[in-house]
């Protein structure tokens, strides 16, 4: 912990492992970071954008990674500091949120002693297990990841389980937007200049599932190669000396200009990263 803003560097502190910021994040203001997941990166996807580079563990079975009360004690360890500096909590860190079979028990602690609004960021290829949507109903913003609309495209940028398909992550969303009250977000990475027909399926899609907002982001940082948590989302951080790989970028100007157009045609906010410093 520093002394002189009471807040960990990242998840990697071997004093508290499982809380990593607080961070600045384009989408949510000042976030402190819970990571349920823990030191081996778990997720059912492989992004090739993920910052944490390959993830070590793929699954999509759930189990109990960090228990509920390591997460109590950490957060009770940093008070008497009182949280006045974040906007934010939010779940996400090493991997897919939604796998932590605790999840539910961890929201609730979270919210208890911080007293914050509580952001989940997922996947959605959990969406369609009745256990994970009662979880998630806890949280104040839920944003579900939807970068394909297709299998092949959910495969080519997602690499997710093979037991992972787009209809059931599409089914799985519906669901969620059903039962949930809070504020559900749409977050969506975009590689390049998309197609005519891919924006089209995009906003169709979009369409369906009614999100209270968009956002849009794009890959401008380097992916790194080899796991590193001290990225984990923070968007202002730059690129350290580890072993990256460049992914190709959409510009600023058509990203502006597809968040205009999926806004006139669906009437929900679209919010943008500003492409430069992602």
């Amino acid at each position: 912990m520093r002394p002189e803003s009471s807040v960990m560097e990242s998840s990697d502190n071997q004093q508290f492992p499982s809380i990593y910021g607080p961070v600045n994040s384009w989408r949510f203001g000042r976030s402190l970071g819970i990571d349920p997941i823990g030191a081996v990166s778990t997720c059912s996807f492989n992004c090739v954008y993920c910052q944490l580079g390959n993830i070590q563990q793929k699954t999509t079975q759930r189990q109990i990674f960090v228990p509920t009360a390591q997460v109590l004690r950490e957060l009770q360890a940093i008070a008497p500091w009182d949280y006045q500096d974040i906007d934010v909590v939010t779940l996400s860190g090493s991997g897919e949120p939604t796998l932590a079979e605790n999840l539910g028990e961890i929201l609730a602690v979270v919210k208890k002693i911080t007293k914050k609004p509580i952001v989940v960021l997922t996947n959605s290829s959990k969406l369609g297990d009745r256990a994970v949507r009662s979880d998630l109903a806890l949280a104040d913003i839920v944003a579900v990841k939807l970068d394909a609309v297709s299998s092949k495209q959910l495969q080519r940028i997602n690499q997710s389980m093979e037991t992972i398909d787009l209809p059931d992550i599409l089914t799985g969303i519906e669901q969620f937007r059903q039962e949930y009250h809070g504020c559900l977000a749409m977050q969506t990475m975009v590689l390049s200049v998309w197609t005519p027909d891919i924006e089209a399926n995009y906003i169709r899609l979009i369409q369906r599932l009614h999100p209270d907002e968009i956002q849009l982001n794009a890959p401008s940082r380097p992916r790194v190669l080899a796991r590193q948590l001290e990225s984990s989302g923070n968007d202002g951080v730059e690129t350290r000396s580890y072993s990256c790989q460049s992914l190709k970028c959409i510009s600023a100007e058509d990203l502006t200009a597809l968040a205009n157009r999926i806004h006139h045609i669906t009437q929900i906010p679209v919010r943008y990263a500003p492409v430069a410093s992602l």
